[in-house]
């Protein structure tokens, strides 16, 4: 049976989903993050100060646009660059190392065990150890990698969850770049896979959102959105934040399939492509309408909405009471998540398409101008 609602339709009849391998919702570690979304279920929610005021601290240049994030361990920052590269820079900006991949790099990377793993456009995923940028294993699919791997610990083993153009999620062990299995979608998979209580939950270009059991590589369900899906679900408590490409946002039981709430601005359908954030009972995402607009997570209620000046392609992270989103116009801003209050901005006039990450009371970004940027307090 389908229910349809505001763009989203809704595949039910499957009622529960095992609960196996079960993976605890962890905030990460204090000079941590090696995830841009904060955790595997991609919350983009950071247990970190942000700074009142800031000034520029250092820029590294490198060869070309920057379309990804950067992740930090201790004092290493990496960062992916379409010149081809993947970055090593320590906090204060000097680079430690860098590595040449086979293709530009919009994906953004990931720290797991002391260990990167980061895609190209060719479709190679890399593993590199951190502390010299040296290669591991590289693993190739046939479709360029535009999203950040994922991973899911079980049973001793540890595996990455990667999607590709190739219309494949990709399962492969960490430690060897030897793939468990494969599943195939019908279009491009552009974001990156949520992970949570063993399933993988993702959507794409086929207008699907798919839930994948981890352990077997098999699909417990899916949800028809009617639309491209560019960007990644945020997960919680079984439930699955989403927005599409014809401008609807919503909220899915992902364990049933039902459909709990959806949103559409009717006057102008534009996309979203950027990911959700949220905290406590509120969920926030850029829209490149220009706006950012924040919902209860529970009812879909728009609480407030906030025009930035220029298109929302980045993802919005939220840290404690305030929001942190950069747009288009290069403008990074600091709303109050209460009220959508402007605590302050910065422009650096290059546009910002990735979502920037907050650590040891700074933020790191990446810029269409090619510099990485840290901004300090003031």
């Amino acid at each position: 049976m389908k229910a349809k609602q505001n763009g989203f339709t809704f595949i039910t009849g499957i009622i529960l989903l095992p609960l196996f391998g079960m993976i605890a919702s962890q905030a990460q570690t204090p000079g941590t993050t090696n995830h841009y979304r904060g955790t595997q279920q991609l919350t983009g929610f950071f247990d970190v100060e942000i700074p009142a005021r800031v000034s520029q601290a250092w820029t590294f240049k490198t060869g070309s646009e920057i379309k990804s994030s950067p992740v930090i361990q201790g004092n290493r920052l990496v960062i992916g660059s379409t010149d081809g590269y993947v970055y090593c820079l320590d906090l204060n900006g000097k680079q430690l190392w860098k590595f040449k991949a086979s293709n530009a790099i919009e994906a953004t990377a990931l720290i797991l065990n002391n260990n990167v793993y980061v895609g190209d456009l060719s479709g190679t995923l890399y593993s590199l150890r951190l502390e010299t940028g040296s290669l591991n294993w590289s693993y190739k699919t046939e479709g360029q990698i535009s999203g950040a791997p994922n991973w899911w610990n079980g049973e001793g083993r540890t595996w990455l969850l990667i999607g590709s153009y190739d219309y494949y999620l990709h399962c492969v062990d960490a430690g060897t770049g030897k793939v468990v299995w494969k599943f195939e979608t019908a279009n491009y998979i552009n974001g990156t896979v949520a992970v949570d209580n063993g399933m993988a939950v993702f959507g794409g270009c086929d207008g699907l959102l798919h839930v994948v059991d981890i352990r077997t590589g098999k699909q417990k369900t899916e949800v028809e959105i009617a639309s491209y899906i560019a960007g990644s679900a945020s997960l919680e408590n079984g439930r699955a934040y989403i927005g599409n490409y014809d401008g609807g946002f919503g909220c899915v039981d992902y364990i049933s399939g039902r459909i709990l709430w959806s949103w559409i601005n009717d006057q102008a359908q534009i996309s979203f492509v950027a990911s959700p954030a949220m905290y406590q009972n509120r969920v926030v995402i850029g829209n490149q309408d220009r706006y950012l607009y924040c919902f209860d997570k529970n009812t879909g209620k728009l609480i407030w909405k906030v025009n930035t000046g220029r298109q929302v392609e980045a993802s919005a992270i939220v840290s404690r009471t305030r929001v942190l989103v950069a747009n288009s116009g290069g403008v990074l801003s600091v709303l109050n998540l209460q009220d959508g209050k402007v605590v302050w901005s910065y422009e650096i006039g290059s546009a910002i398409i990735s979502n920037p990450l907050i650590s040891q009371g700074k933020i790191f970004f990446g810029a269409q101008d090619g510099l990485v940027y840290c901004l300090a307090q003031k």
